[in-house]
Formats: C-alpha cells, structure tokens, sequence
C-alpha cells in the first residue's frame, strides 16, 4: 500500500478537524444548551440555588414578553449593555425552566402594534433625545390570565434584577394572594389613643398599619390563640406581652411546619408607655419578649436593657420655663445606609429607618440556625438599663451614663435553618371552655406535634417604635383625605419585609447581586492619589496667583487711570520694574498651574497606555512565546527520539 504524501496527509488532518468542529458545534447545541461558564468574580450569570428550585419546580406554563426598544437605544450604551444582562438571564430562565417558560422578545417601535402592545401591557416608556420612545421592561402571563409586569428596568435596581425576575415568576406560578396574620398587644388599629378613642371616635389607625391592610388579606388574630389558621402563610407579631403559652406554642408549630413569621419584640415600647390602653383598656407593659421561642430559634435578647448609640442618636428639644437646649438622645436612632445589608434584598436600597429605645439581637452560643443580621448600631454603642431610661428619660443624665463598647449591635435580622421545637414533650395542656349550655369541655384537637423543622424562616426586630407615626411620618388632611409624607424608610422596610417573606424559601434566599458595569477602581485610587499629592500646590499656587493680580492691579491704580500706556508714564521706573515682575511671576505661576493640573490625569493616561499595551501587544507576545517555545520543544523530543 502505498503511504500518503504529507500535502494528502495534511487536507486530510484538516478535513478531519473541520468535521469535528461541526460535530461538537452540533453536539453541544443539542446537549449543552444550558451548559455555561461565568468567569466573573461576583458570578453575575450564575443563577443562585433558590431560582433554580423556583424554575423546576413551574407546574403551568408562563409567558415572558421581553419589550426593549433597539432602535431608539443606539446612543445609550449603558442601556444597551444592562439589555444584554437582562436579556441573557431570562434566557437563562427559559432553559431552566423544562420548557414552562415561553420568552418572547419584541422591539416596540413609535406608532406601530408592538408600542401598543406595550402600553397595553402597562410598560412605562421614556422619551429618548431623538423624538422616540424607549419601552425597557417585562410583561408576564399564566394560563390563568394572571399578569405581572415590571414596567422598566431600571439600572439602579440592578443588583436586585435576579430576586425581580424570580419574584414575578414566582407570583405568576402561585396566583392565590397570600394571607397576612398579625397578632398585636399594640392597638395598631386604632392608634396612640388605644380603646378609648375608639370608643369617643377619634381613633387613627397607625400609618402602617392602614398600608398593611390595603397592601395585603390582613386578619387580625387574638393574642390567646391556640393554633395559627392554614391559610396563613405568613404571620406578624408586634409586641407579644403576656402570650399564653399556647399562644407560644402556636407561633412555634406554626414556624416548623414551614409558615414564615415576622416578629417584632421590645424592651422598652414607647407606643405601649403613650397608648390609651389595649386590649379591654388594660395599660400595655412596655416590655415584649417571647424567651422560649427565641431560645429555641438560636437567638440571644435581653430584654431589660436598650440600645443606645452616640454616633446614630438623635436630635431633640429638652427643657422647659425657658431654657429648651437641643440635644443627643442617644436612645432614639437614626439608621443611615451604612447601618444596612447590603446584601440582603429587603433592607439593601433603604436610606433611613428611626426606631426608639430599641434592644439587640445576637445569635446564641451552640445554635444550629444562621443568624443574618440586617441592619446593625455603629460601634459607638452601650447598653442601659430599661427601667433607669424608662425613669429617667433625660438626654444628659443618659449620656454621662454612657460607656461606649467599641462593638455594634444587631437590631434586626434573619434566622434561618434547622431549628428544634421550644416544647420537646409536645403542646401545654389545653384549657377547658364553656359551651353554649354552659358546661365545660375540650377545645378542638391540635394539629399533629412537630418536634423540629429543617429550615425555619423567620425575621426579628428588637424595636416597636418603627410603627410609630411621629418617627416616619407625616399625615395631611387635603380635601378629605388623609396624604402621607414620609421622612424615613420605616414604612417601606415593613412592607418589603412582609412581601419578601410571602414568598417562598426559595424566594427569600435570594441576596443582592454585584452589577454588571464594575467600576474601574485602579483608576479611581490612581485619580485620589494624584488628587491628594498636587491638591496642596495647587492651593498654593492659586493662592499666589491671586495675591499677585491682586497687587498688580494695586500698583496699577497709582497711575490714577485705568490706561495702561498712561499708566506706564505716571509710574515711577521703580513702580514699572515692579509691575514687569509681577507680571512674569503672574505667567509663570499660571504655567505652573497648568502643568499640576496637566499630572492629575498623567498617571490615569498612563495607565491606560499600559493596559493598551497589554491587550494589544503583550498577551499576544506571550502567547507567541510560548507557542513557539512549545514548538521547540516537540521538535527536539522528535529529534531525540528518531536518534538525533
């Protein structure tokens, strides 16, 4: 047989190579299709374990239309860019989803059925610089003609684009609105005046409270319920003062068979201390605590002791006959951004939360849950005494009681993960109740004992005062109706973190995300250090430049004329000399101006030359580097194997 010849040899190898790129091109469509790498750092395009359990679990079918407008974005680069990042992660739904996702992408255009389409849909259009209109957002549908959209994505929003997605996924595979239960020792429903101003008509309801009602199927429980209703998927406590225990016993089996609970506890409550009365007219204690449950949960509070921060407290009038100071009550808080988690979707985009005589969280030594918190004290934080600050209420005694720990302090967090029942030999012994003939007999059977759950879902704040009008909020009567101006973020907090936990598990792993467009952080210490190093002779520098007009013009006006030929011949050859220096220490002074600012971007343009340089030229080099040394190498093996 005759051997081929190398240029046979070498169409063949590369006939055979062709084929194979075909077939693994072909192949990886067919197998690979939902197969990616993420290389970024924060995983921008990984989509977390609660989303993947969301779109597996879809058991009808979905439709996602996609409305972006293509042509009217050409000029808007950033836009475009988080439209691709928008665009690829519901394709990325779609794939994951066993095919119940249907992706539909349309491009709206001015005046035809598509921009109809989208107003139809109830999508916000923005107007663009050239006349057009710009459609950015998300319609979704079931087959049970349930809708949820979001009407534009907004860039800001990006680092919680996933839990959106997921969210109106999820609202569209669970159409039935969840039901709200609230169990209050408060009276939210009739304001500070408690009982008695519901009963002379003058009751208010607090502010978000009456958000609560219209956001939500809210049902309002007794504080000596034995069981928690099943069709209560989430359930809020505020100020649990006195619960039975087998009220606590219901809030415990209620969060091990999976029901989501939103607790808010109180060492000192400064609504119960001002409200008319609760509950029959009764006086509200001023302390909440719900020891066993927490215990169980994994969780440490105190409630005899309250919070207190010099860096986050605020400012109030104090005094009276005349002398009113303002000054630090460093009992009352105000939270800023950086108190916030940033990675936690509920509280991340908040500016502001004000809470009053709050307590503190931590999570307990051995505990077997996870303990995230939310939002935090500054370091310059104490504790004091809740019957002292109770009494005592005086900014400046309060302050020269103050010992900073140099350690913040959790004020809010999650708890998640498996937990055990705080009533291990099963439920307290039921009380007996009168029927309607007046005999005694046995409540109605509880459900089944559950001894522990594998993963608990649960919220605790340690203040009440959030609630509270007078921190967040301002009500005005206009024509009639009553317009709420808010001064901080307490309202929108309660409700994100009522919606968050009406989702599923699932939903309410979900964290904030990084964002797509990084900033170039190189450059921007290169620009702070080049700021800090010519920022002073520049100071100086302008500085001098003028004192030296300023003097120039002085020397000038002794001519007595503003004409500078006149001026030269009044003066003395003195007075000239001087104006001559002054004017080339003026030019030279401006020149050197110039050149510090001219450093402030040597170094950025640097920089940027240098990484030119190492995306055009030496990746390449080293590539070609080693390709060639990897040539060398082969041949002087082939070389030493044919006996060379």
């Amino acid at each position: 047989m005759k051997p081929l010849s190398r240029r046979t040899f070498g169409l063949a190898v590369a006939a055979l190579a062709v084929v194979m790129f075909i077939a693994v091109n072909v192949a990886s469509n067919v197998w690979l299709r939902t197969a990616r790498i993420d290389l970024t750092e924060a995983g921008l395009y990984t989509v977390s374990e609660g989303t993947h359990t969301t779109l597996q679990n879809l058991e009808e079918l979905i439709t996602l239309r996609f409305f972006f407008s293509r042509d009217a974005t050409t000029g808007y680069p950033s836009v475009n860019t988080y439209a691709r990042r928008v665009r690829d992660l519901l394709h990325e739904y779609e794939a994951l989803a066993g095919g119940n996702i249907i992706l539909e992408e349309i491009n709206p255009q001015s005046f035809t059925p598509a921009e109809d389409e989208a107003v139809a849909a109830g999508l916000t259009g923005i107007p663009a610089q050239a006349g057009e209109t710009i459609y950015f957002g998300l319609a979704g549908s079931n087959t049970l003609d349930g809708s949820e959209i979001i009407a534009f994505f907004d860039s800001d929003r990006e680092p919680y684009l996933e839990y959106d997605l997921t969210s109106l996924i999820y609202r569209l595979a669970t159409p039935e609105r969840s039901q709200l239960g609230l169990i209050s020792s408060l009276p939210l429903a009739q304001g500070i005046g408690g009982m008695l101003a519901t009963i002379q008509g003058t009751a208010r309801p607090f502010a978000i409270y009456m958000q609560l009602s219209s956001s939500f199927e809210l049902t309002n429980l007794d504080t000596d319920v034995d069981r928690i209703p099943e069709d209560i998927s989430t359930l809020m406590v505020v100020h649990p003062t006195g619960l039975s225990e087998s009220t606590l016993y219901a809030i415990d089996q209620f969060v091990l068979r999976g029901g989501h609970a939103l607790i808010f506890v109180d060492p000192l409550s400064e609504i119960a201390t001002n409200a008319g009365g609760g509950i029959g007219g009764q006086q509200i204690a001023p302390t909440s605590n719900i020891a066993p449950l927490l215990e169980a949960w994994g969780v440490s509070y105190d409630a005899s002791r309250v919070l207190a921060d010099g860096t986050l407290a605020q400012r109030v009038r104090f005094g009276g006959q005349g002398r009113v100071e303002v000054l630090s009550y460093i009992v009352w808080l105000r939270l800023a951004s950086e108190n916030f988690n940033t990675d936690d979707v509920v509280v991340a985009n908040l500016n502001q939360i004000n809470v009053a005589t709050p307590g503190a969280l931590a999570a307990a030594e051995g505990a077997t849950t996870q303990f995230t918190p939310l939002f935090v004290s500054s370091d310059n934080s104490a504790f004091l005494d809740g019957f002292l600050v109770r009494n005592t209420q005086d900014p400046q005694e309060l302050m020269r009681l103050f010992a900073p720990t140099g350690v913040e302090h959790t004020i809010a967090a999650r708890i998640a993960g498996p937990a055990a029942s705080a009533y291990p030999d099963g439920p307290p012994e039921p009380e007996l109740v009168e029927d309607e003939t007046g005999d005694e007999e046995s409540a109605e059977p509880l459900p089944p004992h559950l001894g522990e759950a594998e993963n608990i879902n649960v919220m605790l704040v340690a203040d009440t005062d959030l609630f509270d009008d007078r921190f967040w909020v301002q009500i005005q009567n206009i024509l009639g109706q009553q317009i709420f101006i808010p001064n901080a973020d307490n309202g929108a907090f309660i409700i994100s973190a009522v919606e968050n936990m009406m989702g599923s598990n699932e939903l309410i792993s979900l964290r904030t995300r990084a964002r797509s467009q990084r900033p170039f952080t190189v450059v921007e210490e290169l620009q702070r250090e080049a700021e800090a190093r010519f920022l002073a002779e520049e100071q100086i520098l302008e500085q001098r430049l003028t004192q030296t007009e300023t003097r120039l013009r002085e020397l000038q006006s002794q001519g007595g004329t503003d004409d500078v030929a006149l001026t030269q011949e009044v003066l003395s050859s003195e007075q000239r000399e001087a104006v001559e220096n002054f004017r080339r220490e003026l030019i030279e002074t401006r020149v050197s101006l110039r050149e510090v600012q001219a450093n402030l971007r040597r170094d950025v343009e640097a920089l940027g030359g240098a990484l030119a340089f190492l995306n055009i030229a030496f990746v390449p080099m080293i590539v070609t580097v080693a390709a060639t040394g990897l040539a060398v190498l082969r041949r002087r093996r082939r070389m030493k194997a044919r006996g060379f």
